[in-house]
């Protein structure tokens, strides 16, 4: 026993410079213990010196708590062993069991543990004694850690609630760096190409500002008659940082209107020049305030339940550690180096290493090798190529922004693996309908997103339309809109996965969804009942000490914002009608619960954006700047809701109180509201802003593509753009809800050999089609997934949670900060480096627009004249 508690106490607590050392009380030994406490004596006591070595010992045995093991030698498991009998421990893994058992991201060997241990001492056949520590050491790991080591490896099953959280120099601090980040990132957004002040860069930045504020403030308390506020509560802690990082994340992700603006108002566009300052504030309260309030309505399905894991947000918690929090040092599978100094050199080694890709070798970037050999070779482009072509290539990349694009080190392998399949399926699929030249694809590139005409060029949408509206003769002496094969698979795929998700996320997690909305109701009946009540995993129970926020405040603020949008679409000239507004609201709010479930668990983001201009065509025809808000507004509901429920997650496993996060990202979002809008206007007053001919290069490159969208769907209408070549997209909704019900039966029915498979993420791998971005921004990602998130994860679990997201953290800050670096020096006033490296990828076929077959001599291809109406 002596050696065990020993081995912790004098492990090593490594101190880096510029960490501060935090002592934490076991808050749950207080309070999420109490309700134990209460039951009086156990069946049977045990004591801790009797078994601690036995304890440790079967941890080793189990292969699954190798990371607990090498975080505190086991000393946590070990006081908590000693309150559980074997009565409770088998009534925690029989609900335990009954929770997980659709779980995706349950350890599978846990799973299978812990039904054996359920089924009995002869069952399990160690013998009573092995038989009742396993037991109680399985439902330790439920009742008081949690079963998923990626949020273990983050995530303390301790609180300490005296820590500061809600500081005046969190606020002055997170209020900066939210005026800066946001009013940076709405003004270069505009710009081609353009850089992001991440939150990974503004977590480091946050850093020495705290400690800069914890030497030089002094140590007073200003009182404000009831209320009063310490300027210098000590250093600057772990807590503070997360809530100045959650203010903060309001202004590192643009808001959805800005993308909007230009179309609206600028003369290259729709030239609505009533869309002034005062109009882009009303529409930025209604989107920021609506995703604000969605939030605090989804908390019950993506935030309190312990298997909504957020793979996305665990880096986030793992740098904060990091860069703030001591650690033991111990030597796993022969490394010994802290997260701290780990960080440290790979940001530095990832900073230099990024100027090859993005500036001396630019070939090593899209690394399209295969097509050197002929570089005008079209099958050879077409199969193998990294721009024109799908990107059937072995090496494709030697960049870090494109072997992580899709976060290849956070989200799950099985989710990479599934969203993988789906999208070589996809090219298989693609490259089938072009060769096969399906609806006259072959006349036309294979993989993009612009439509084209007749005669090959992209659609000139004003030569059907007059004055930005629809002109049924110009129309018919024009041409019919042609689709390329990946934009026809991307619309298919779309339409079927919208349906199939809906329908088989909500069979799948039927009793979430049905738990949730009762919960949702009591909890609008029962103001004074707790929000965690109904959750039972130990982060709720370590929650119950704070306040909570309450849903009518949630449910105020999305009100207000669903009246605020009917005003101000009926007052100012949108030609955007108040039903659509609540019919597009109401579409996109039935679609964001099964799509945030979705998110939460696999870390897949099944965008409905496209789903909002289809929308906007039928429910406004003919006006193209109705269909701009009505998309707007759906995808607001959207995108706005999982910034915002993202970072309650966040604070939940933080620990942050409910409360002072609600302030914190009222006062975020407040800021950020006037910050972009007087960015927008700035741009706005920019020479030739949006014009591809802008001398600083503010093209506005997502704008056009959205003013296209909007005048094919909107202007000339998703009827015309469909029954004409393409009637099996409409069809696609109803496939996908039919086809849902069978597939979850079937796994169902071989639940062993399909756990694994997830149908959704494979539909949404074939949804990547369609654009510039193909197997090239996918392949080099499958590797490293394969490599950390299975094998490394499987095999040496200890390292894999000590290192892996320090590892994907430190390589993306390095190469954010290089990035910003080579645009402020290198390119916003471009300095060319003219070489072969730069030159050899985009010499030939691979990045022009060229098609399989010419355009017959008649000079135009497709349906006859006159067929088309």
């Amino acid at each position: 026993m002596a050696s065990t508690f020993d081995a912790y106490e004098e492990g090593v607590t490594e101190k880096d410079p510029g960490t501060i050392e935090q002592n934490h009380t076991d808050a749950s030994s207080s309070n999420g213990n109490s309700i134990d406490e209460k039951k009086g004596a156990f069946a049977t006591p045990y004591e801790v010196d009797s078994e601690a070595e036995s304890i440790v010992e079967r941890m080793k045995a189990s292969g699954e708590m190798d990371d607990i093991l090498a975080d505190d030698g086991g000393a946590f498991f070990i006081e908590k062993m000693a309150t559980l009998n074997a009565s409770e421990a088998y009534d925690i893994l029989t609900e335990a069991l009954e929770y997980h058992k659709t779980d995706i991201n349950f350890p599978e060997e846990t799973l299978a543990r812990m039904r054996i241990l359920v089924a009995g001492e002869q069952a399990y056949g160690q013998g009573p004694e092995i038989y009742n520590l396993d037991l109680r050491l399985e439902a330790v790991l439920m009742k008081h850690h949690s079963p998923y080591p990626e949020v273990r490896s983050v995530c303390s099953p301790t609180d300490d609630p005296s820590i500061p959280t809600e500081t005046f120099r969190a606020y002055v601090i997170g209020t900066f760096w939210v005026i800066v980040g946001t009013f940076i990132n709405q003004l270069i957004y505009f710009r081609q190409p353009h850089f992001t002040l991440t939150s990974q860069v503004v977590q480091i930045l946050l850093l020495p500002c705290g400690q800069f504020f914890a030497r030089v403030m002094p140590n007073k308390t200003i009182g404000f008659g009831k209320y009063s506020v310490k300027l210098n509560p000590g250093p600057w802690t772990f807590k503070e940082q997360m809530f100045a990082t959650i203010i903060t994340n309001v202004g590192s992700q643009n808001p959805v209107w800005g993308q909007y603006y230009p179309v609206v108002r600028e003369q290259v566009f729709y030239g609505q020049t009533w869309a002034n300052f005062g109009f882009t504030v009303c529409i930025n309260i209604i989107c920021q305030f609506f995703g604000f309030g969605m939030a605090g309505v989804l908390r019950r399905w993506v935030v309190y339940p312990s298997k909504a894991v957020w793979p996305t947000m665990l880096p986030t918690l793992q740098l904060n550690k990091t860069l703030l929090l001591g650690e033991h040092k111990r030597l796993i599978n022969g490394w010994s180096i802290s997260k701290y100094k780990l960080f440290n050199i790979l940001l530095a080694i990832s900073f230099v290493y990024f100027f090859i890709p993005d500036y001396l070798f630019t070939a090593t970037s899209i690394f399209n090798w295969m097509t050197w050999i002929a570089p005008k070779n079209k099958n050879l482009a077409f199969v193998t190529g990294s721009t024109a072509g799908v990107g059937f290539n072995p090496i494709p990349t030697f960049d870090w922004s494109v072997i992580n694009y899709a976060n290849c080190m956070i989200v799950p392998f099985f989710s990479t693996a599934n969203t993988y399949f789906g999208t070589v399926l996809g090219a298989l699929i693609l490259l089938g309908l072009y060769y096969s030249n399906v609806n006259y694809s072959a006349y036309l590139p294979p993989n993009t997103s612009s439509v084209y005409d007749r005669y090959g060029k992209t659609y000139n949408v004003t030569a059907a339309t007059e004055n930005g509206v629809f002109d049924l003769k110009k129309y018919e002496a024009y041409s019919p809109p042609y689709l390329t094969a990946g934009y026809y698979m991307y619309l298919c795929a779309s339409y079927t996965v919208y349906m199939f998700a809906f329908v088989y996320i909500f069979v799948m997690e039927w009793q979430t969804f049905r738990d949730a909305l009762v919960g949702f109701w009591q909890g609008i009946r029962f103001r004074k009942s707790s929000n965690y009540e109904k959750f039972h995993d130990p982060l709720s129970a370590l929650m119950k000490q704070y306040k909570e926020v309450p849903d009518w405040w949630f449910l105020i603020i999305l009100a207000l914002s669903v009246v605020i949008a009917c005003i101000v679409m009926h007052s100012y000239p949108t030609g955007t009608p108040v039903w659509a507004v609540i019919v597009i609201i109401g579409i996109a709010i039935a679609i964001l619960i099964p799509c945030m479930v979705l998110y939460a668990s696999t870390g897949f983001f099944m965008s409905t954006n496209m789903l909002g201009t289809i929308l906007g065509g039928y429910l406004a025809p003919g006006n193209g700047v109705a269909c701009v808000f009505i998309r707007a507004l759906g995808f607001c509901v959207e995108d706005q809701s999982e910034t915002y429920v993202g970072d309650q997650k966040l604070a939940h496993y933080s620990k942050l109180p409910p409360r002072a996060v609600f302030r914190g990202q009222l006062l975020g979002t407040i800021i950020q509201i006037f910050v972009t809008a007087a960015a927008m206007e700035l741009a706005h007053g920019i020479e030739d802003f949006c014009s591809y001919t802008q001398s600083s290069r503010f093209y506005c490159t997502w704008s056009h593509s959205i003013y296209s969208g909007t005048l094919l769907f909107g202007v000339i209408g998703p009827d015309r753009t469909f029954n004409t070549l393409y009637p099996i997209i409409k069809w696609c909704f109803l496939i996908g809800a039919l086809a849902a019900v069978p597939v979850y039966l079937l796994r169902q029915r071989f639940p062993k050999y399909l756990r694994s498979f997830h149908p959704v993420l494979v539909l949404g791998g074939l949804t990547r089609w369609g654009s510039s971005y193909n197997l090239t921004y996918y392949t080099g990602g499958f590797y490293f997934s394969f490599y950390f998130m299975y094998y490394v994860r499987t095999r040496y679990l200890a390292w894999w949670s000590k290192y892996n997201y320090v590892i994907s953290c430190a390589i993306t800050a390095g190469i954010s900060f290089s990035g910003i670096l080579i645009f402020l020096a290198l390119q916003y006033r471009p300095k060319s480096l003219v070489w072969w490296g730069n030159k050899v990828s985009s010499s030939g076929v691979d990045t022009s627009s060229t098609a399989l077959l010419d355009v017959p001599e008649l000079g135009y291809f497709g349906i006859a004249n006159g067929t088309w109406h």
